[in-house]
């Protein structure tokens, strides 16, 4: 980097302006203040080998960020974490793009290393989309002491970003063409030299010509060693540091203890020389390593494709009619956006005015068209088919639905199933008894003089590393989290998957769950010498302020002001209209007693009283989802079905009377509700729980598996482990069905990966086993379950 262009950016500096800082004990030339302030802040931040490292100029810095309160004193700068740090509490959270990971055990080094440090709550890293997420106490620990950590055990980390994330594999990928290219090259051209040797395709040539053949081979085997096999020793290098083994540290071994052997016989003049087994080790090695990265990415890109629906720009509408154009991430709440048609809506809100069909899929994975009207809900990423919409922004982008979705993906691999907990055990004895075999095997076979004593031990070495069996459990987990993604099926948790192998007993709500919760009214009634007007126009008012899909019944203007409202889950409500204190809902919470309800001509289901006095009654109705009977008959051939409703009984078996459930209970409160699924587990069922209200909560917490249906409450999706975007129930079978689908891929991989050294290791040990033998059969092993993973992204 010369003093004409920007040493930050690698841009050409202003020749009329002059903007320079001290890095690396030089003075450095910047092109403009915003890469100056990045500069220096990189060097106050302890964070100058950036410099030293780095293999490409950053990104030109924009000069506006430095309008905004010191940004730039980098990752712990309040303002700057704004955009990409997430309170959890006492606790801040944040994702973590990571360079550098080559396998499962990069992982559990990073996870094993940043565990130590005081101030870090949780580390959960995703070997298949190369992110960690990161927890920690910001009293305790700053952002960029973690990142720090991480520099010092050789992985570059950043705050997630899509577009960041992407040129971050492609550098990666940039530098395995690279290093495979090159051991592609070498390897065809040793083993054509050697395999002529091997085989005396060159005739009786003398002594000396044959010796320059193989200082030949060891000159074109060198840099495919010290460049090419880079990725295994740095993996080796940061396993020792850390005081602990990983699959690189057999196979750095395996390649120095070759490549020094054969060094040795070239120049003695005698021995054996593996060349072309060091040339091919490696390049398999990177082969497999370079298919299992493309496989990672492909699956990462399908959870990851809806963050690039979010458009940069908005047109925001102004107080005073004017528009303008400003970036999405600068909408605050409140903000008023025009969505015209073929615009992707680049924030969640509110419809104000307007009507338009708009294209959810990209969240849910149904492609037909919702029709979007005045107080409809719009999110960030999904597109504007036809009409125009003028929008009041709910959330910022930092915490609009697409954001929390790909949040909520992070957080579910940290929770990691006991199958990747005992593959991720088993792998790091597995690697410390590999080298004591290899150990073993070469005293045997010194002691009893076979001089081929270190040739077998390499080839125990080679075959026996367990990178396929660290493959196994997490890259069939990514595949299925990635495709129920792609199908509008959201997991809380990974080790869901697994739970919802073990259920026998599904419970449902009614309203909403197995109903469209698009009520109705269909009779009422009110007592005598009630103004039957002013009665309903309370009951609406009242009814306004509730999230419950029965208020959608009383759906009209409000003409009164409610004050002191409360809910009562799987009750009613209460508030306050004209200085009046009201209570809607239930017979039970309103006190309506057999007698009074007796006395009305309709079954109501909903009653409106004061000060014990009751007012009006309603009925109201719902009707069945489309999909609800074809959904449980798929539910009821492997477990039994529970309706647990707050609805009246009668409403109940009306309801269910065409469906397949085995138990159907009404007029339950929400801790009935709680106790039935309660007593269900204590007869030894596996329970899931569909709900979606906020009366659903305590018995979602309950359940075994808990999912948040359509548009449930946010209550009811907080207490969810799967959240299902979309609102179809034939999800839940789908679900049900990949579930089972991935726990056999899991088996089949494991199953695989042990089998495979159950049957090489004593072909190896025997010394049955060429090295390059070993080098096929280790590096097909890897590509197997890799392949037989991704095949549940088309299934």
């Amino acid at each position: 980097m010369n003093e004409t262009t920007c040493y930050h950016c690698g841009l050409p500096n202003d020749d009329d302006k002059r903007f320079e800082t001290v890095i690396l004990g030089q003075t450095r030339q910047m092109c403009c203040p915003g890469c100056l302030a990045v500069a220096e802040a990189i060097v106050s931040n302890g964070l100058e080998d950036y410099y030293q490292f780095r293999t490409e100029p950053a990104q030109k810095s924009d000069d506006s960020i430095l309008d905004t309160l010191d940004r730039l004193k980098v990752f712990d700068d309040p303002t700057l974490q704004d955009e990409f740090v997430f309170d959890e509490g006492k606790h801040k959270q944040i994702q973590l793009t990571l360079e550098g990971i080559t396998c499962a055990a990069c992982g559990w080094l990073i996870e094993k290393q940043l565990s130590k440090v005081n101030g870090i709550k949780q580390v959960a890293v995703n070997v298949q989309e190369r992110r960690a997420l990161v927890t920690w106490s910001a009293s305790v620990i700053k952002l960029s002491q973690i990142l720090s950590m991480l520099k010092r055990i050789g992985y570059s980390a950043s705050p997630f970003h899509p577009d960041e994330h992407e040129a971050s594999y492609k550098r990666e990928e940039k530098v395995f063409i690279k290093k495979l290219g090159l051991a592609g090259i070498m390897t065809m051209q040793v083993m054509m030299l050697m395999t002529g040797l091997y085989f005396d395709w060159f005739g009786a040539i003398e002594l000396e010509t044959r010796q320059y053949f193989y200082w030949v081979a060891l000159t074109l085997t060198t840099p495919v060693v010290l460049y090419s096999g880079s990725t295994f020793y740095l993996g080796a290098l940061k396993a020792i540091s850390a005081k602990t083994v990983n699959m690189d540290v057999p196979v750095t071994i395996a390649i120095f203890g070759t490549y020094i052997a054969g060094i040795r016989s070239t120049l003695l003049e005698q021995g054996e020389v593996y060349f072309e087994s060091i040339c091919m080790f490696i390049f398999l090695l990177l082969l497999s390593r370079f298919l299992e990265h493309r496989s990672r990415h492909r699956a990462a890109q399908i959870s990851a494709n809806m963050m690039q629906y979010i458009p940069v720009s908005a047109t925001k509408l102004e107080a005073d009619g004017s528009v303008s154009e400003c970036l999405a991430k600068q909408l605050s709440k409140d903000d008023v956006v025009l969505i015209k048609p073929g615009e992707t809506i680049p924030i969640d809100g509110y419809v104000t005015d307007g009507n338009a069909s708009v294209d959810e899929s990209m969240l849910t994975g149904e492609f037909n068209p919702v029709m979007k009207h005045e107080k409809s809900t719009v999110y960030g990423g999904t597109i504007c088919k036809d009409g125009s919409l003028t929008v009041v922004v709910t959330n910022t982008l930092k915490n609009a639905l697409v954001n929390q979705i790909m949040r909520l993906q992070a957080s579910a691999m940290a929770s990691k199933p006991k199958a990747a907990q005992l593959a991720d055990e088993f792998s790091r004895y597995f690697v410390v008894s590999v080298l004591l075999i290899a150990l073993l095997t070469y005293g045997y076979w010194t002691y009893i003089g076979n001089a081929d004593a270190f040739w077998i031990t390499i080839s125990v070495l080679v075959a026996t590393c367990p990178c396929a069996l660290g493959l196994a459990t997490p890259s069939a987990l990514t595949c299925a989290m990635a495709k129920l993604n792609k199908q509008g099926i959201l997991l809380k948790r990974a080790d869901t998957l697994e739970q919802i192998t073990t259920i026998d007993t599904v419970a449902l709500d009614k309203t909403g769950t197995l109903t469209q919760g698009k009520f109705s009214l269909r009779h009422s009634w009110y007592a005598q010498g009630v103004d039957s007007q002013r009665a309903w126009e309370i009951a609406s008012a009242l009814e306004s302020r509730s999230e419950h899909p029965i208020a959608h019944a009383f759906s009209d203007d409000i003409k009164h002001k409610v004050s002191q409202f409360t809910v009562t889950p799987g009750g009613g409500i209460s508030g306050e209209v004209n200085g009046v204190t009201f209570e809607m809902g239930s017979a039970v919470f309103c006190g309506v007693n057999s007698s009074s309800n007796e006395s009305i001509p309709i079954a109501a289901n909903v009653y409106l009283t004061t000060k014990g006095k009751l007012v009006a009654a309603f009925e109201v109705s719902d009707t069945l989802r489309e999909d609800t009977k074809s959904t449980l008959e798929a539910l009821a051939i492997t477990n039994l079905l529970v309706v647990l409703s707050g609805d009246t009984q009668q409403n109940v078996d009306d309801l269910t009377a065409s469906l397949p459930v085995s138990v159907a209970l009404g007029g339950l409160t929400p801790e009935q509700k709680y106790t039935e699924v309660q007593t269900l587990q204590s007869q030894g069922k596996k329970v899931l729980m569909m709900g979606d209200g906020i009366n659903d909560a305590p018995v979602l917490a309950s359940a075994d598996v808990a999912v948040a249906v359509g548009n449930a409450t946010d209550v009811a999706k907080t207490a969810a482990d799967v959240i299902l975007l979309g609102d179809q129930l034939l999800s839940v079978p789908a679900l049900i069905d990949t579930a089972h689908q991935t726990r056999k891929k899991i088996r089949q991989n494991i199953g695989w990966s042990v089998l495979y050294n159950i049957i090489i290791l004593p072909f190896a040990v025997s010394g049955l086993l060429s090295p390059w033998m070993a080098v096929v059969g280790m590096s097909l092993s890897s590509i197997i379950v890799v392949t037989n993973s991704t095949r549940l992204l088309s299934k």
